[in-house]
């Protein structure tokens, strides 16, 4: 069956259970019994001639016939949202969900509180914020779009510079009170660091301590950079933090400012197609504005940052 010939309501609750991962959030999130869902996502498969999940514990997993069919389901939405938008005005449709994946230290304290102000200024948008410790993958659609700390190089993609920030080494008032004093960059030897675990980094842009100190080793070691930044916090040891998070705790004081001085990218992100959706625009305009004004912030210049109206 030609897909133009299929119920749209049917294509549009399997959008939904994609993006769900299930059919019973799915339901949740669209109102409507799952007993709906499911009854209505077997005659779309009987329409189609074709398994498009396969049903597990953790969910619905695409089938690669399913994935096929949402390449052609997703370029239908957009095609839609963009008629709508050249009837009907670009503020008429900023309204649905909107996917935000970044990195764990730059979504958590940057960007988290910043997000109920966009919110303020456009109630018809819900914003999903994905926090991960790892990239996101745009093209298997976890988002609409993302802020990386390397410059993504797929083809479908609209990539932009977000903004520079600086990152430097810190300690608490309490470590430098009780530990040997630290006036140059040899004296980090007798001292404890914490870092990630090396096997699991996922980007060579957070590799800091063989650049800074490669002599030293961590007495703890973990995946997120919140909990570095805890444990430095909690006067235990040193460790390698974005000014933006350091910025955020009285504790925690630079080390070797002069010396210990580095400087990393976010890169914005999201596929091409959604890209054009007014909500996903709104969004990403948002963002540029946001560190445009906070560029002192994010550089370490300034411990204020500024909200926009």
């Amino acid at each position: 069956m030609a897909i133009d010939r299929i119920n749209w309501d049917n294509l549009r609750l399997f959008l939904a259970v994609v993006r769900a991962q299930s059919a019973q959030e799915a339901a949740r999130r669209m109102e409507v019994d799952h007993s709906t869902i499911t009854r209505r996502l077997h005659r779309l498969e009987k329409e189609l001639g074709a398994q498009l999940f396969e049903r597990t514990p953790a969910g619905h997993l695409l089938t690669p016939a399913g994935q096929r069919l949402l390449e052609h389901v997703e370029r239908m939405e957009s095609s839609m949202v963009r008629v709508g938008e050249a009837i009907g005005g670009d503020s008429h449709m900023l309204t649905g969900h909107v996917r935000l994946g970044a990195t764990e230290g730059f979504g958590s304290f940057f960007l988290a509180p910043h997000l109920s102000h966009f919110c303020e200024r456009h109630p018809g948008i819900q914003v999903e914020l994905l926090i991960v410790p790892r990239f996101i993958n745009l093209s298997q659609r976890e988002a609409d779009l993302a802020v990386n700390i390397e410059r993504p190089h797929r083809t479908g993609q609209v990539c932009s510079k977000l903004t520079d920030y600086r990152l430097r080494l810190y300690a608490s008032r309490r470590y430098l009170q009780e530990h040997p004093s630290i006036r140059r960059l040899q004296d980090l030897a007798e001292h404890r660091f914490f870092g990630y675990v090396e096997e699991l980094v996922f980007s060579q842009e957070l590799r800091y301590l063989s650049a800074i100190a490669p002599d030293v080793s961590s007495s703890l070691r973990s995946t997120s950079v919140v909990a570095q930044y805890n444990a430095a916090r909690e006067g235990r040891g040193l460790a390698v933090l974005p000014c933006f998070m350091a910025a955020q705790s009285d504790e925690l004081l630079p080390v070797l400012p002069g010396e210990v001085d580095l400087r990393r990218t976010f890169w914005l992100a999201a596929p091409a197609d959604r890209r054009e959706l007014a909500r996903v625009r709104a969004l990403w305009d948002y963002l540029r504005e946001l560190v445009e004004c906070n560029q002192a912030f994010l550089l370490g210049d300034s411990p204020i940052w500024h909200t926009l109206p």
